[in-house]
C-alpha cells in the first residue's frame, strides 16, 4: 500500500533531514560573504549547522562580524597585560617554538601550515599544556584568571603568509586576537564577512569566526598575536550548560601538542590515518577533476539516500 506523500514527510527521518537542511541553508546565507554552494555542501560548518543554528538563536551578542571588546570585560585583563604576554611570545618565537605541527597531528589548522601560519598552544579546551607552563608561565597564569577563555595560543603569520577564505565550524565560541608584535599597518589584515581590519600592538579584536574570513600579511615583518577562543555568551542556563558540555567533551577532542609526548585529543590521534584518504582524494583530483567531483557528490547522495530510506530508523 502506497503512503500519502504528506504523511511520508512526517516520518522522523524526513523531519530531521528537513531541519538539517534549514539550518544548513541558514548558515550558508548568514552574512554578506558566502562559499560557492558546491563548497558549502561538504564544508565542516554544514555538518555542525543544526547545533550552530541553535547557538545563534540563544546568543546574547549581536549577529555582527566584529564585536565590541567592551562586551567582554573579563578579557580586559589580557589586553592590559599585553607587553608581558608579548615578551614571552617573542622569546618563544626566537627559540623556534612557534611552529607548524609535526606530522598530521593538528587537523583543525592543518591547511594553514601550508601557507605560512604557525602556532604555540597555551591551552586548548582543557588545562594548560605542560610545555606552555614551563616556557611561558606568566601568560599561562594570567589565562587561568579568565575562565571564559577555553583555548589560547600564540599565532604567527610571517611576511607573505596568508589564510585562505574559510569559516570556523563551531559557533559556541568567539575569537579574540590581541596584537603583540605586528606590522601595525593595514598591509597585515584580517577580513571578516567583507570587513577588513589591521592588527595593532596592544589592541584587541573580537570577531565571530563563523563568518567567512581570511587573513594576509603583505608587510615585511612578522605578525605575532595572542589568539583565544572565548565562550560565546548565551541566554538561559540550560543552553549555557549544553554549550559547555560540547566544549569540554567534544571540542576538547581536537587538542594538539607543542612537543612530542604531549597528549593529543582523540580527533588528532585519528587524523593521521584519516588524512591518507584525503591524500588519495587529492591524487584523484589531480588525475581527473570530473571523476573526483563525481565521486564526491555521489558519496553525499548515497549517504542522504540511506538516511531517508524507510528502514533506516528501525
Amino acid at each position: 500500500m502506497s503512503m500519502n506523500p504528506a504523511l511520508l514527510l512526517l516520518k522522523p527521518q524526513f523531519i530531521v533531514f528537513g531541519l538539517f537542511l534549514a539550518s544548513a541553508a541558514f548558515v550558508h546565507f548568514r552574512g554578506n560573504v558566502r562559499h560557492r554552494f558546491t563548497r558549502q555542501l561538504t564544508d565542516h560548518s554544514t555538518f555542525l549547522a543544526p547545533y550552530n543554528a541553535l547557538v545563534y538563536l540563544f546568543s546574547r551578542i549581536p549577529a555582527r562580524p566584529f564585536l565590541d571588546p567592551g562586551a567582554f570585560p573579563e578579557l580586559r585583563k589580557l589586553t592590559e597585560n599585553w607587553e608581558m604576554i608579548r615578551d614571552e611570545g617573542l622569546r618563544l618565537m626566537d627559540e623556534g617554538m612557534v611552529r607548524a605541527a609535526a606530522g598530521y597531528t593538528d587537523f583543525g589548522f592543518n591547511s594553514f601550515f601550508r601557507t605560512g601560519w604557525k602556532r604555540f598552544y597555551l591551552k586548548w579546551y582543557d588545562d594548560a599544556l605542560p610545555s606552555a607552563e614551563q616556557l611561558c608561565p606568566k601568560t599561562v597564569a594570567l589565562l587561568r584568571e579568565v575562565p571564559s577563555v577555553h583555548g589560547a595560543m600564540f599565532a604567527l603569520l610571517p611576511p607573505g603568509g596568508r589564510l585562505v577564505r574559510h569559516r570556523d565550524p563551531f559557533a559556541g565560541s568567539v575569537r579574540y586576537h590581541l596584537g603583540l608584535a605586528t606590522p601595525n599597518t593595514e598591509a597585515c589584515y584580517i577580513e571578516v564577512d567583507g570587513i577588513r581590519r589591521g592588527w595593532r600592538d596592544g589592541e584587541a579584536t573580537i570577531f565571530d569566526e563563523t563568518y567567512i574570513h581570511h587573513a594576509e600579511n603583505t608587510a615585511d615583518t612578522n605578525r605575532l598575536i595572542l589568539f583565544c577562543d572565548v565562550e560565546r555568551p548565551l541566554r538561559t542556563r540550560v543552553m549555557t550548560a549544553l554549550n559547555r558540555f560540547v566544549i569540554h567533551h567534544l571540542v576538547k577532542a581536537t587538542a594538539s601538542a607543542n612537543i612530542e609526548g604531549e597528549r593529543l585529543g582523540l580527533a588528532n590521534r585519528a587524523f593521521g590515518a584519516i588524512y591518507q584518504v584525503r591524500l588519495l582524494g587529492k591524487r584523484m583530483k589531480q588525475w581527473n577533476r570530473k571523476a573526483y567531483y563525481a565521486a564526491k557528490y555521489a558519496f553525499v547522495a548515497i549517504v542522504v539516500a540511506l538516511i531517508l530510506l524507510p528502514g533506516f530508523w528501525h
